[in-house]
């Protein structure tokens, strides 16, 4: 009997003592088990910081239905109805394929340009972890406006161009976030005597949050690359915008030195302020589907 109880004893003692050490094991590997980091809300609000792409992709699944509109110089006046009368359109649609991955389609009145775009996430912004969120954006353009009774020898390549871009943007904090964003545009077709086959820059671009719902913002684009003799016809485009967040959309008004709205042309074609001349007033508006 004492040995039986001598025995039960030592295998309960056994029992105990393995059930310990596999709580003391279990608790070592899920402290070894990488933290999942938390990813920090979007820097900015809208797909755009005011006419520069922002680091914000549609969710999968959504659909954006994009309308804007950049009215002529209003320093024209009733000369030209304060800029109604010269208006620019671009009418486009975004689709969120993925979470991280999105495919765009829109039409610009200058130029009757088509233009495509490819949006792509490639890194997150993390609390406590990666410093700043990574996107990609490439576009191509098809210019439609030319006509083959002026250009004889005009190819479909020669319609083409493109650009690609590389955003960077951190969310300082819940007021104040940044964007820095490398550029090159390239045209198939260009004067030379006031463009450049490859034009290469440098974007920057602020938000400001000044209440719940709204936000100023500031976009400019450094051009990198200009020849020595080269004629200042275009200048660096700049656009500062104000945001204003209602139900399913952000609202975006803007005033820049550009009229045009495609990228390609936005980035190479800004006309500039010239003695308080060529101020263009306009808006961006996206309604979620």
């Amino acid at each position: 009997m004492k040995l039986q109880k001598l025995t039960l004893s030592i295998v309960l003692l056994f029992c105990f003592g393995f059930a310990n050490a596999q709580d003391e094991l279990m608790n070592e590997l899920d402290s070894n088990k990488p933290v999942k980091k938390e990813i920090a809300s979007a820097a900015f609000k809208g797909l755009q910081v005011a006419n520069m792409q922002s680091t914000k992709l549609p969710a999968k699944g959504e659909f954006y239905f994009l309308v804007s509109h950049r009215f002529g110089d209003i320093t024209d006046g009733l000369n030209n109805f304060f800029g109604l009368d010269v208006a620019y359109t671009k009418l486009g649609g975004i689709y969120g394929a993925t979470d991280w991955l999105s495919l765009g389609f829109s039409r610009h009145t200058f130029q009757k340009n088509y233009e495509f775009a490819v949006k792509y996430k490639m890194a997150n912004q993390e609390i406590d972890g990666f410093p700043v969120t990574i996107v990609g954006y490439n576009t191509m353009d098809i210019r439609s406006d030319l006509k083959t009774d002026l250009y004889p020898d005009l190819k479909f390549n020669d319609r083409l161009a493109y650009s690609s871009q590389l955003i960077v943007s951190r969310k300082v904090n819940n007021s104040v976030s940044v964007i820095l964003n490398p550029i090159l545009v390239h045209k198939n077709l260009y004067d030379e005597l006031t463009e450049q086959k490859n034009t290469y820059l440098l974007g920057t671009g602020a938000r400001f949050k000044i209440a719940k719902r709204l936000s100023i913002n500031l976009d400019y684009a450094a051009r990198l690359n200009l020849p020595e003799a080269y004629d200042y016809t275009y200048h660096n485009p700049m656009t500062l915008g104000l945001d204003i967040e209602t139900g399913g959309h952000v609202f975006q008004l803007v005033l820049s030195n550009s009229q045009t709205m495609n990228d390609v042309s936005y980035y190479t074609t800004a006309s500039g302020i010239n003695q308080g001349k060529d101020i263009f007033f306009g808006f961006n508006m996206y309604r979620v589907f």
